[in-house]
């Protein structure tokens, strides 16, 4: 993988040019076509090749914790992370891997999945949902996740990602999907974008990355790096 931006170069390392800059960030990441759109046949894998699937690992290596739509963890299948040796040093001090966090407004989620089956010891999935889910529904889940009260019709996310942080889990990966992206942004809550650019045009109806209210969140380029066409691409927020 080669460097274009901020300055030309080779053998880039990863988890070095991937670092938090603070305890406390919330980092979104996701893969768009050329063409902007933000899945290829209902799915982001079909986007997605061989280098973008090392930068996804190595940003779940540097999270404390990885947060989810309920519909993407429906629509891509999504199980806990899984540990890697590779994430050792990154993670001195912390479990293996970091919980994935799901928002869910109506609690419909397979709890017989192994998101809540097989996560790792120390690394329990968390559920955040709203006061006016069912309580018999939120009963059970807690059976199988922690839960997270965020909001009464609606989650809000300002108060989740508050709670996540009194936890401890200050470095938030938000893996979509784009209706939670854009609920985050027009939160004020996005603190970087790392946008993986597939060389690909799709048309059709993808949505964008953000799907959902107006916002304006301006950003600087931190990095443009690149491989086998595919560009990865981190913006940080402009500090006002």
């Amino acid at each position: 993988m080669r460097r274009i931006l901020p300055s030309p170069g080779d053998e880039v390392d990863l988890a070095e040019a991937y670092a938090y800059p603070s305890r406390e960030w919330l980092r979104l990441n996701m893969v768009a076509s050329v063409d902007g759109g933000a899945w290829l046949k209902g799915l982001s894998e079909g986007l997605s090749g061989k280098a973008d699937r090392r930068v996804f690992g190595v940003l779940r290596g540097l999270a404390d914790v990885v947060l989810v739509g309920a519909a993407t963890v429906r629509t891509e299948g999504y199980g806990p992370v899984r540990p890697r040796a590779s994430w050792a040093e990154p993670r001195q001090g912390r479990p293996p891997v970091p919980p994935v966090a799901v928002v869910t407004r109506r609690l419909d989620l397979d709890l017989a999945s192994p998101l809540f089956t097989e996560a790792e010891p120390g690394a329990r999935t968390i559920v955040i949902t709203t006061g006016s889910a069912p309580g018999d529904r939120r009963d059970e889940v807690a059976k199988h996740a922690d839960v997270i009260v965020a909001g009464d019709d609606r989650v809000d996310l300002a108060t989740a990602v508050r709670v996540l942080r009194e936890r401890g889990l200050g470095r938030i990966l938000c893996e979509g999907g784009p209706r939670v992206n854009a609920q985050l942004a027009a939160a004020g809550l996005i603190d970087e974008l790392c946008l993986t650019v597939s060389p690909l045009l799709i048309g059709g109806d993808a949505a964008r990355v953000l799907n959902g209210p107006a916002s304006l969140t301006n950003l600087a380029v931190s990095h443009i790096l690149e491989e086998d066409g595919f560009l990865f691409c981190r913006y940080t927020r402009e500090q006002a």
